[in-house]
């Protein structure tokens, strides 16, 4: 598998730089690119992103395998006489929740280590559905997640300043500096859900992967609600987004309908503080499209701002910082927060216990359906608001 994946990096890469040797040639040239250059670009900028979908897809892979032979290590014996009991385990929760025979259950995160019971499984149902929920958006994996057993609120402190240390005469009294700190944030629970429906013929049907398809319904009910209201969520009625709670860093220039520069960007990187810059998870996050801009992007000496990522264990960088994906970003648009950049741990997300899965056969009982219901309880705020900052679009 690492041979295939460095293949796709290197495929990659090679994409890259015919995608700069256009853009090369035009700016040398003094024009813009042409219909057909433009397609060219399309085209490779099209392969990039579908390289890179194999290669997490494939890393990801990788890293359930080794997981799991890592569990392994110690119990060939019992895997041979117990196989998958964890697997057949979930899978029969489920079925026994779509047959009636129990009516709800909570499915939490478990860790797969030599101690786990039974012989070791790859992933669970919730990891499953945290799997796709982190394709669909990158919150719940740059984030710092607190779990709780229950939802009361939950307080949070963070510092607005430092002590400051002075200069002290021989034999002179120590002055004090206490640090200072900022109202708590407080995280609570808000839930999400939605119902599925399936058919009792698909549920009697023994061959049907009842447990994938209620993972796929789920991670992705769940993931983009709960993904966007972490990014842009307005902290009423939803969990306060990390674009919401981020600082104003650098404002873009008027009458460019909200596009940012090489120079923007270079700016929004510097605005946030030194020991911000350099605590471990600082990156960007933006969308598709911003993303697709800024690959054309050149700072004052000619060199490109984004550079893909030369293996396949890493993500792509902007001016040496991870870039990740997160449809949820605004379009770059007048006044749109389009960009944040900062340390993304600061960010914190209060996750309830696990998923939570329940079934009734009464909701659509006329039509012979079987009706599930997920749910989610989550909260999040950004603690240290001057950790991550935004680029937000000039006025009109």
């Amino acid at each position: 598998m690492s041979d295939y994946i460095r293949q796709q990096v290197e495929a990659r890469a090679k994409a890259w730089e015919e995608a700069k040797a256009l853009l090369d040639s035009a700016a040398a040239e003094k024009r813009d690119l042409s219909g057909e250059e433009n397609q060219t670009y399309d085209r490779i900028m099209a392969d990039l992103d579908e390289r890179s979908l194999v290669i997490e897809t494939m890393n990801a892979q990788a890293d359930r395998e080794n997981r799991a032979a890592e569990a392994m290590k110690g119990f060939e014996t019992q895997v041979k006489t117990q196989p998958t009991v964890q697997a057949i385990d979930e899978s029969e929760l489920i079925r026994s929740l779509a047959r009636g025979e129990i009516r709800s259950h909570s499915f939490e995160k478990r860790d797969v280590t030599k101690s786990s019971t039974g012989a070791p499984v790859p992933t669970s149902f919730y990891d499953q559905v945290l799997l796709l929920a982190r394709h669909i958006g990158p919150m719940l994996e740059t984030s710092t997640i607190l779990n709780t057993a229950g939802g009361e609120n939950l307080q949070i402190p963070s510092l607005s300043a430092y002590s400051t240390g002075t200069v002290t005469s021989e034999a002179a009294a120590f002055g004090e500096s206490d640090p200072t700190f900022n109202a708590f944030k407080t995280l609570g629970a808000f839930k999400f859900g939605f119902l599925t429906q399936i058919s009792r013929e698909m549920v009697e049907d023994s061959g049907v992967d009842i447990l994938g398809f209620l993972a796929t319904q789920t991670g992705n009910a769940l993931g983009f609600a709960v993904n966007t209201a972490l990014t842009t969520g307005t902290g009423t009625v939803q969990p306060t987004g990390i674009v919401s709670a981020s600082a104003a860093g650098v404002t873009g220039s008027t009458a460019v309908s909200g596009a940012f520069t090489a120079d923007n960007i270079i700016d929004l990187v510097y605005s946030v503080d030194t020991a911000g810059r350099t605590l471990p998870g600082v990156g960007f996050q933006m969308n598709s499209k911003s993303i697709g801009a800024v690959r054309k992007l050149k700072d004052t000496a000619g060199n490109y701002v984004f550079s893909p990522a030369l293996s396949g264990d890493k993500r792509d960088l902007i001016l040496g910082y991870e870039v990740y994906e997160n449809p949820a970003m605004a379009d770059p648009a007048t006044s749109a927060k389009s960009v944040i950049f900062g340390h993304l741990p600061s960010y914190y997300v209060r996750q309830v216990g696990g998923l939570r899965l329940d079934r009734s056969d009464d909701f659509a009982f006329q039509n012979d359906l079987i009706t599930f219901r997920a749910t989610m309880r989550i909260d999040g705020n950004l603690i240290q608001t001057s950790h991550v900052k935004h680029f937000a679009g000039g006025a009109s």
